[in-house]
């Protein structure tokens, strides 16, 4: 199906590059601040957004976006708020997608999940902890409302498997590229590239490498290799360092000019 993401990939692609996902927790660091963060990722060089559903368990998130979830969770963000934080993004014209836990979708209802994403004009969902062999109704769902459904893989999960949860992505495959949970790292697992490299072998869907990016050397490395370049704890790490949310917001921006060159130099 043709969303606003698949034909991101195809523009940048054209333009032998990677494309560069922000991600950000709707409602953080607060209700505005969050709008006030994806307006700068759309100024500032950023191809596609991201917007986290903040969630009490998240399993695959480290410290960083715990943290940030924490904050946004007490400050009563919910599925309104995230719906908000991906209308705002979309009414930028930038591509978007949100990445939640499965048990808020369960909650709200799978279809009407898949139909709020659809009328917000989002591109689809990242679902981080549904399996593959569960998630029909959820595929269903989003084919009725022509958004995409992307799944997780990571360098644990075999051959055979991968084959068969790459053959459900659509938008791009989310490569994890560390074992375990996601936050910026001082370099990038060696283990990014075979999975990329794995993964190419079995699906010609776009491949964006999540977990550990903060850096333009980062995104360079990954953009050589991938077709995404997935940025989350980095950005907040600016906002959560800063002592006021107009010096995090020009921290973020900082980042994501970095950034957008690191993508930009990653094929030379």
């Amino acid at each position: 199906m043709t969303t606003p993401l698949a034909q991101l990939f195809k523009k940048t692609q054209s333009e032998n590059r990677a494309a560069l996902i922000a991600y950000i927790p709707a409602g953080y660091p607060t209700q505005e601040g969050c709008k006030a963060v994806i307006d700068v990722f759309a100024d500032a060089g950023v191809d596609a957004i991201e917007i986290g559903f903040p969630y009490s368990d998240p399993v695959m998130d480290g410290p960083t976006i715990q943290e940030a979830a924490n904050t946004s969770l007490n400050a009563g963000t919910g599925a309104k708020e995230v719906f908000d934080a991906l209308a705002h993004a979309t009414s930028r014209g930038v591509p978007s997608v949100v990445m939640t836990y499965w048990n808020p979708v369960e909650k709200y209802g799978v279809q009407e999940f898949a139909e709020s994403i659809s009328s917000n004009s989002g591109s689809g969902v990242i679902t981080p902890d549904l399996p593959v062999d569960e998630a029909q109704p959820w595929k269903t769902a989003c084919a009725e409302s022509e958004i995409n459904s992307i799944f997780v893989v990571a360098p644990s999960t075999t051959d055979q498997r991968l084959e068969k949860v790459t053959a459900q992505c659509s938008g791009f495959v989310y490569a994890a590229s560390l074992m375990g949970v996601t936050g910026a790292r001082s370099g990038i697992s060696s283990g990014a590239k075979d999975l990329v490299d794995r993964i190419k072998k079995v699906t010609d869907t776009p491949v964006a490498v999540g977990l550990g990016v903060s850096t333009r050397e980062h995104a360079k490395e990954v953009a050589a290799y991938a077709d995404g370049v997935i940025v989350g704890s980095a950005f907040i790490n600016a906002l959560s360092g800063a002592d006021s949310l107009d010096s995090g917001i020009k921290a973020v921006r900082a980042l994501v000019e970095q950034l957008a060159l690191g993508v930009r130099e990653g094929r030379g």
